[in-house]
């Protein structure tokens, strides 16, 4: 390969090396997946592409397919089969005997394991036909007792080969039926130890897994689970990643008392820190249904009173992003309105526009529970609001 002249077109920008998993960002330009995210989630890059120097409006990273298969056809034409980025096998000669084979081997040799991993991500990456094959030779469950019971390097490599082949709901179930517990804890422990990239791999697994989850399974989410969620929010690994965590916590919260879990663990206070920057409307509206969702309990409400920031944002989100977020603004404010009241909160309401924001959600075209609600609150403090200077005139004439 050293000796060869590749085509300018298959290497990466970043390494100048043969790409191995070519990926395309909302800029247009194609990296090396590894490369890419190291570069926007490891160093800190403020979020831009390499190339350009252009701000990413999203960190979300589209394979391309055509890319990878040229290079393949490249190597392949060039004798490059032994090169290590990309050993795997043409998907058409694929042999499950020879699958289910290396999956016994692996089970009976330890040591082999490594390895044999090694090979399955190759066909993993192949085609579609090639996850088909590896699924119906039983390498989910595999990978999933490999997760289980190996050190953090080799659960990652299993958790990458099986966000890859992107299991159903039926063998996520499957999975959670009968290794529920355990599968769960070995995802959280990646989340815990693994690099960055794997943490974003697992916090979507995880997701997924959580979806077809038990309600008694759901009921009993562990605290460490919650914190790690957390932390991956606070991380900014990817915004698919972070979306996920997101979607996830919503999920949990409407359970038992994981709405205290998840306060206890921060939750409240890296909501509001990404409010402050977040500009992606859908990340924004997911954050306010989750924090919609912990100021359900009184400690999430009493953890949103206490940030200095945390009326201001709200109030600031709310018909400046989409209905679906000013709703879940103004249900937060009348939540707090009615059961957190305080002389402090209330005025506190006051000077940073959360009640004048009320009074505009009268004035403008939009959701009509959303108004209900607004109205509600202002009516339920008007003796403390209705005459005050920190009104403006034009909106202070809305007051119900």
């Amino acid at each position: 390969m050293d000796e060869m002249e590749v085509p300018a077109l298959f290497l990466c920008p970043v390494s100048l090396q043969l790409m191995r998993e070519p990926v395309t960002v909302c800029t247009g330009i194609t990296y090396d997946r590894e490369n890419i995210e190291r570069w926007l989630f490891s160093c800190k890059n403020n979020k831009t592409c390499p190339v350009t120097r252009q701000s990413l409006s999203h960190t979300d990273l589209t394979p391309n397919h055509t890319l990878r298969r040229l290079i393949q056809a490249w190597c392949d034409h060039n004798v490059c089969l032994g090169h290590e980025t990309f050993s795997s096998p043409n998907p058409t000669t694929i042999d499950q005997t020879e699958i289910v084979k290396l999956l016994l081997e692996a089970k009976k040799f330890p040591e082999k394991q490594l390895k044999c991993l090694s090979r399955l991500q190759c066909i993993a990456l192949e085609s579609e036909s090639s996850k088909i094959c590896l699924e119906s030779a039983g390498a989910i469950d595999f990978l999933a007792s490999t997760m289980m019971i190996n050190s953090t390097g080799m659960s990652e490599a299993a958790i990458e080969i099986m966000f890859h082949l992107n299991p159903s709901e039926s063998q996520l179930k499957n999975l959670m039926n009968n290794e529920g517990i355990q599968f769960v804890e070995s995802l959280v422990h990646v989340l815990k130890l693994g690099k960055h990239q794997s943490r974003g791999y697992t916090t979507l697994l995880l997701k997924s897994a959580f979806k077809v989850a038990s309600p008694t399974q759901l009921n009993n989410a562990t605290r460490e689970v919650f914190v790690e969620i957390v932390r991956v929010l606070r991380d900014q690994i990817s915004m698919e990643a972070s979306k996920a965590a997101l979607k996830l916590l919503v999920e949990l919260c409407s359970w038992g008392r994981n709405k205290i879990k998840a306060v206890e663990s921060g939750g409240v206070l890296v909501l509001v820190e990404l409010l402050l920057e977040v500009s992606e409307r859908r990340a924004c509206e997911l954050m306010l249904i989750a924090l919609e969702k912990l100021c359900g309990c009184a400690e999430g409400r009493a953890e949103l009173v206490n940030h200095g920031a945390g009326f201001a944002v709200v109030a600031k989100k709310i018909l400046r992003v989409s209905q679906v977020a000013s709703d879940r603004g103004v249900k937060i404010l009348s939540s707090i309105c009615r059961y957190s009241a305080t002389p402090r909160v209330l005025h506190e309401m006051l000077l940073f526009g959360a009640v004048s924001k009320l009074c505009l959600v009268l004035q403008v075209e939009g959701c009509f529970k959303a108004k209900e609600r607004a109205r509600e609150t202002l009516k339920l403090h008007s003796l403390v609001w209705r005459n005050s200077t920190c009104i403006p005139l034009p909106l202070l004439a809305s007051y119900p």
